[in-house]
């Protein structure tokens, strides 16, 4: 029997994921979590197989997450469940040592295939992922500008070129306007930009938007 932590910070997502995996009988729900220091606290005290994972975790970045937990537990698998489009966080959360990437909107079968996978060694990637990081390789492209960014650079220039004000971004991510205005001129530094609009604009040409 497959043991396996939920972690997410939407109890309505945790509940419909609990369901899923009852309808099943190789898999049970051991514990869930709701934020990133739950998270690392829970695995430690559940001795579960396989995390299921959502990268946007209040507390504690996803990818900071997996990275946390490759250290403490090597070999468990997590597999990220997200809303966030493959584009956006699949590569960076492969890195940091996650197992496999579906976003929310993937079938339930599919999700149930991912958490077997993954909890026998194995990589979950998607079709459309796959073709992705082939062509990739086969054109041998340039690093493009942001992916010269540190993780958390990344995630705060996507909430800018959503909208987010730098007073909204510091509160969701718990940190103080000044650090986040920091991140901002790093951003537009290392990606050679003067402003806010430019890099809305190359999010949107980039499709790292939803």
């Amino acid at each position: 029997m497959l043991r396996i932590l939920i972690a997410d910070d939407h109890p309505i997502v945790r509940h419909g994921l609990r369901q899923l995996i009852a309808k099943t009988t190789d898999m049970v729900v051991v514990d869930e979590a709701s934020d990133g220091w739950e998270v690392i606290s829970k695995v430690g005290a559940s001795d579960c197989d396989v995390v299921l994972l959502d990268i946007s975790m209040p507390g504690l970045n996803g990818l900071d997450i997996i990275r946390q937990l490759k250290k403490e537990s090597p070999r468990l698998p997590i597999l990220i469940l997200s809303m966030h489009s493959e584009e956006q966080y699949a590569v960076r959360a492969f890195r940091a040592g996650a197992s496999g990437y579906l976003t929310k909107q993937s079938a339930p079968d599919e999700l149930l295939a991912a958490i077997r996978k993954v909890s026998i060694g194995g990589k979950y990637v998607s079709s459309s992922l796959a073709e992705k990081l082939a062509s990739d390789l086969a054109i041998g492209t340039e690093q493009s500008p942001h992916k010269t960014l540190s993780n958390r650079e990344y995630q705060v220039m996507l909430m800018i070129a959503a909208g987010k004000t730098v007073a909204e971004i510091a509160e969701e991510l718990s940190l103080s306007i000044q650090t986040i205005s920091t991140y901002r001129s790093r951003i537009l530094q290392k990606m050679q930009m003067k402003n806010n609009v430019e890099l809305a604009n190359y999010a949107v040409r980039n499709q790292l938007l939803e």
